[in-house]
Parts: structure tokens; C-alpha cells; sequence
């Protein structure tokens, strides 16, 4: 779990220090650090992965209203909260992309949905480390374009793990 400390650690100096913040400078200037959910085994967990065998390609709304193109790569399905669940893998060029909502989003995160990126798997496999899960950064300033999680990608189940919503100054 130490890890998770490093790394947040680490997110939180860049978005106080960085000129490539997602944050204003304003709202660097009162910048403390982003709320997350303790870090807990229970969501972190692998899932089987089918993998589609003619990927077809989606256009994902983004909260501009931009279209943005991506390769559905496969499906991750796997068992959180004793519920079992399937998300959708996208292709994203440098990997898979995993954006995705859940019934925390709106409440204690982002309304939006949150993300994950991840590695091509090599088997069939994939770990999915939700305790990662971060909110793109249109949920700090809209000025960026940020994608939105598709239907398909909708949970039902709570995924009470990674960054929560930032506090609204």
C-alpha cells in the first residue's frame, strides 16, 4: 500500500507545481492535495478478458461535445463486490484505456466517470487496479477535452477505490 502513497504523493506535487497542471493557477495556489478512497485489496482484482476478434471502432463523446475515435479492443469481466461486472477495453494507442462510471460517480467522485490505463494483457488475464482510478482532468478545468465514459461502460456496482471529487472552491 506504500506505493499508493508514493504515487499520489507525486500527483499531488505536479498539480501544485507543474505549468502543465490541469489546475489554474489559481486554483494551484490553494492546491493541497486530491481526496482519494483508502487503498484496499477488495478492488483490485483480475478479470478474463475476451478479446474481439474484429474490434470495431467507436466514437466517444467528450465532454466538449468533440467526437473522439477509439478501437473497441475487448471485454474485461471479472467479480467486485460479489457482483459480477464486464467493461468494455478500449484501444488508445499507447495501450487500453478503461473509462468507465459506477454508483459513486456524482456522489463522492466525479460525475463524469473516472479512468484507467492499462497494458496490453499477454494472456487472458487482465488486473485491474481500481485503487488507480483517476478523474480526467476536465473534473479540475474545462478547458480540457476529456472523454466520456460510454454506456456500455455504466456499473451499477460502487467502485469505492482511487481519487474521489475535488471539493468545489
Amino acid at each position: 500500500m506504500n506505493n499508493y502513497v508514493a504515487q499520489r504523493a507525486a500527483k499531488d506535487e505536479y498539480f501544485r507545481e507543474s505549468p502543465h497542471s490541469p489546475l489554474t493557477a489559481e486554483q494551484q495556489k490553494e492546491f493541497k492535495q486530491l481526496p482519494y478512497y483508502a487503498p484496499t485489496n477488495a478492488y483490485a482484482v483480475t478479470a478474463t478478458v475476451e478479446r474481439f476478434t474484429t474490434p470495431d471502432s467507436i466514437k466517444m463523446q467528450s465532454s466538449t461535445g468533440k467526437l473522439i475515435d477509439y478501437m473497441r479492443w475487448g471485454k474485461a469481466t471479472f467479480v467486485v463486490n460479489n457482483e459480477e461486472t464486464s467493461l468494455v477495453l478500449y484501444y488508445s494507442g499507447n495501450g487500453l484505456f478503461l473509462p468507465f462510471r459506477d454508483a459513486t460517480s456524482g456522489n463522492t467522485t466525479y460525475g463524469a466517470g473516472r479512468y484507467l490505463d492499462l497494458e496490453i494483457p499477454a494472456g487472458d488475464e487482465i488486473y485491474l487496479d481500481f485503487n488507480l482510478a483517476y478523474n480526467p482532468y476536465c473534473a479540475y478545468n474545462d478547458r480540457w477535452t476529456c472523454p466520456v465514459p460510454p454506456f456500455e461502460n455504466w456499473l451499477t456496482v460502487a467502485i469505492e477505490a482511487g481519487e474521489k471529487a475535488m471539493a468545489k472552491t
